[in-house]
């Protein structure tokens, strides 16, 4: 019976000192390793390449004049029923001048009670609200800051952009700041809705990785110039896809002065009122927009326009369809207003205008009118 008891025991001690011996050859074996490691020796490698230099220089020479927009909203405490300012959300703007105007796009601030600009150098500023045009989806805020804190941007040109050039996105997706993404220009023409469902034409198409945060960041060139606004991505996600959209420069350059000087987009008008689209087709008019109002003492009735208008025995008076301005063509009111929106108040524009089948060209010298 003793000898029974003591075997396992025995077989026990002997699986014991198996795996000690193991344990200390695995530890000898590691400590031999350990004597023999030694860091790597760094490969050398050559300059980098010009696309990377290049890359590195307009980052570097652009990036101070890139800011960060944080939107406030006020919030009530459920409890205290106190009433402050929240963070709503962030967006990304770029300095226009040197005087602090900040442009950026209508959607980041819109429904904001107040906003707040962070520079490169993460100093902040209360930020005012110059004028907007959800239209175009521009907006211009101003800050108070040291003219040498606020480079402003160089500025290039939308309208000799071509398909395949190169581009960079700086803006801040996701909150995280002063972010550097590159691409081409996938397409040109484009066309986009703006918050208020017009159409914004000619927007680039960039394959440059645009994300929530992005909007309102410059898209520039290759030499650093700003060629366009940021303003949207197509993607179901949220995400970018590959597919982003800008705000021409040419269409930037044209609407911030004007808010700048007059805080809001004084459009010109002609002073008519407009007929819809029903009404084109079930008169087999031609393309274009078809007059039913004149206002009296207006630019159009000054210039001799003629609206359609009802018999005395109910049938239509033949009026003008406006055709074209200065030989841009008008298909419809929102092509109309777009044409407009070129030329200030007092300009004097060509109509082109058709009625009973023969088209003339007429002067009008632009009014003024918040809408039309």
């Amino acid at each position: 019976m003793n000898v029974l008891r003591t075997r396992p025991a025995a077989i026990a001690i002997r699986g014991t000192l198996s795996v000690a011996v193991a344990l200390g050859i695995l530890w000898a074996c590691q400590a031999e390793s350990r004597v023999d490691a030694q860091p790597r020796a760094v490969a050398p490698r050559g300059p980098l390449d010009s696309d990377e230099q290049n890359n590195i220089a307009v980052f570097k020479r652009v990036s101070p004049s890139v800011v960060n927009i944080t939107t406030l909203a006020v919030a009530r405490d459920f409890f205290s029923m106190n009433v402050q300012e929240v963070p709503r959300g962030t967006g990304t703007g770029f300095v226009w001048d040197e005087r602090g105007y900040i442009v950026t796009n209508f959607h980041v601030v819109q429904e904001a009670n107040a906003a707040r600009v962070t520079l490169n150098d993460q100093t902040t500023y209360e930020a005012k609200l110059v004028g907007v045009f959800p239209d175009r989806d521009i907006a211009v805020l101003k800050i108070d800051a040291p003219a040498a804190k606020v480079p402003p941007l160089a500025l290039g040109s939308s309208k000799d952009l071509v398909v395949g050039q190169k581009v960079y996105a700086i803006g801040n997706p996701f909150g995280l700041d002063q972010t550097l993404t590159t691409g081409i220009v996938s397409a040109l023409n484009r066309e986009i809705d703006s918050v208020t469902r017009r159409t914004i034409r000619g927007a680039i198409q960039t394959d440059a990785a645009i994300n929530p945060g992005n909007s309102g960041g410059p898209l520039l060139d290759s030499a650093g110039r700003v060629i366009g606004v940021n303003t949207a991505i197509f993607s179901p996600s949220g995400a970018s896809a590959g597919i982003g959209f800008a705000i021409p420069i040419d269409e930037v350059n044209r609407i911030v002065p004007r808010l700048i000087r007059d805080g809001r987009m004084v459009r010109p008008a002609l002073g008519v009122a407009v007929g819809p689209e029903t009404m084109t087709r079930a008169l087999r008019l031609p393309e274009g927009v078809p007059l039913v109002q004149v206002t009296p003492g207006g630019p159009a009735h000054q210039a001799g326009l003629r609206p359609f208008a009802r018999g005395n025995a109910g049938g239509i008076v033949p009026g003008d369809v406006v055709t074209a301005i200065d030989d841009q063509q008008v298909k419809d009111l929102d092509g109309m207003l777009s044409a407009l929106e070129r030329y200030q108040p007092g300009d004097t524009v060509t109509v082109t205008l058709w009625r009973e089948g023969q088209t003339r060209k007429q002067s009008v010298k632009l009014g003024t009118s918040s809408d039309e």
